[in-house]
């Protein structure tokens, strides 16, 4: 399944896909409730059909709802997410990404987090990768 080009979204349809992630589905009231400062009903059913047609959400009938949910896992929309990120900004380096996070936090992992990478870092080095 090829996956949808997640950079061709405006804010909104951004938006929409957020929360979609979240909820794993939604009607089109849902979503207007769902998202900040939100544009009409009809704007808001519209922008579910232009994601429809570019692969993002399908949808299904709930008598005379639909309800939309997004064509890909959330696992594999995040994968692609951090694969997109990784090349714009990171030159393909998992090292400063991580770094940057690290960074970024600004707080303390805990020691249960630490150990947590550890042990991700140290499966890694056993499969080669």
């Amino acid at each position: 399944m090829a996956i949808p080009d997640e950079r061709g979204l405006s804010r909104r349809e951004r938006q929409i896909m957020d929360f979609l992630f979240r909820e794993g589905r939604a009607s089109v009231a849902e979503v207007l409730d769902g998202i900040p400062d939100p544009p009409s009903y009809s704007a808001v059913r519209a922008m579910l059909r232009v994601l429809e047609h570019k692969g993002h959400v399908i949808h299904e009938e709930d008598g005379r709802a639909y309800i939309y949910k997004p064509t890909l896992p959330l696992e594999t929309a995040q994968k692609s997410a951090l694969k997109h990120l990784l090349k714009t900004f990171f030159d393909n380096s998992t090292e400063q990404a991580v770094a940057a996070l690290l960074d970024l936090s600004g707080r303390k992992l805990t020691d249960g987090e630490l150990e947590r990478l550890t042990d991700q870092i140290k499966r890694a080095k056993r499969e080669g990768r």
